[in-house]
């Protein structure tokens, strides 16, 4: 037993030391972690949020009254709608301008409707599809939804504040016949 004493008497907290030292790495680590996966709910949730407003864009309203398209306010109250009930405050969507075809909602939602889908779904300046959109394998028409969302990555009782990351949904649907 007196041999066990000295052994841990000769230590002189060397635990403790390496602890205070180890331990604040340790919770910065988790707290990346965490940080991390709510950027990824985040942009996960923009990303649903803009296939959901594409969906509707490019879906006719009523197949019996002439396939009337939908108005883009009505793609862009989807997106608003599935953000809001994620919790996502859609004002602070970042104003960018909307291309030639397109239109800009009140949330800064660009949304183009009956425009040539193409395999990157930024409309830096899309096609229309001319009327009536008559798909082919060279050109699909649809419906284009995108915008972009600030995500402030913070860690508490730190100066380390990082940067804003700016996450951008992008979605794609084409239009049924």
């Amino acid at each position: 037993m007196k041999r066990s004493v000295r052994q841990f008497a000769a230590t002189d907290a060397a635990e403790i030391a390496e602890a205070a030292l180890v331990l604040p790495l340790v919770f910065m680590f988790l707290l990346g972690i965490v940080w991390f996966g709510r950027a990824f709910n985040t942009y996960s949730t923009i990303q649903q949020a803009a296939q959901q407003g594409a969906i509707l864009a490019a879906r006719a309203t009523c197949a019996t009254c002439g396939d009337a398209q939908p108005m883009p306010a009505a793609a862009a109250s989807a997106v608003t709608a599935v953000m809001q009930a994620s919790s996502l405050d859609p004002t602070q969507i970042v104003n960018n301008p909307a291309p030639t075809n397109c239109t800009s909602s009140t949330y800064n939602i660009i949304v183009c409707q009956q425009v040539v889908l193409s395999l990157s779904p930024n409309p830096s300046q899309p096609q229309s599809c001319g009327s009536p959109p008559e798909p082919s394998p060279s050109q699909i028409c649809g419906a284009i939804v995108t915008f972009q969302y600030p995500f402030q990555f913070y860690f508490p009782y730190t100066a380390l504040n990082l940067s804003t990351v700016t996450l951008t949904a992008d979605a794609q649907s084409r239009m049924e016949n």
